[in-house]
């Protein structure tokens, strides 16, 4: 082989190799993303069902039922339009309550059910996560003024 071949041999090695590995680290880096769902975007059935995926809204109130003999706690999550009943089995955190705004990862079972992995409800109790916050600007509510997007 002369030595001009064996440089583009090189050279096409190398891009190939580049190209395999990028295409391995894009597809371990999809696998492992959170895209974030409104209730109204499960209920159209917009979100995967055999994915994990984030769900954020409203704890509608009069909707939390905790069972006494465990962690287990539903709720339902609304967006204003849409409720989407969530199962979380574990400790909430301290801002939980009705009427806050949450954001949940988990999957979705097969009864259309959130079962959440992880509830997260976080800085003081004027905070709404900016998912929940554009989710309920999308869906036309009425945001309290003394809610504010922290990023």
């Amino acid at each position: 082989m002369t030595p001009r071949k064996k440089r583009i041999v090189t050279a096409l090695s190398i891009v190939m190799g580049m190209a395999v590995s990028a295409g391995l680290i894009l597809t371990a880096f999809e696998k492992n993303l959170l895209y974030f769902y409104s209730p109204s975007q499960i209920v159209a059935g917009e979100a995967p069902a055999a994915r994990a995926f984030r769900v954020g809204g409203l704890v509608q109130e009069g909707s939390v039922e905790r069972d006494p003999q465990s962690l287990k706690v539903s709720f339902v999550l609304s967006d204003t339009l849409q409720n989407v009943t969530v199962n979380y089995e574990g400790i909430l955190p301290d801002l939980f309550r009705e009427g806050q705004g949450i954001v949940a990862n988990g999957k979705l079972d097969q009864n259309g059910i959130f079962q959440a992995s992880e509830v997260l409800a976080k800085h003081d109790e004027n905070y709404m996560p900016p998912e929940v916050m554009d989710a309920l600007a999308k869906a036309g509510a009425d945001i309290p003024h003394e809610y504010k997007a922290v990023e």
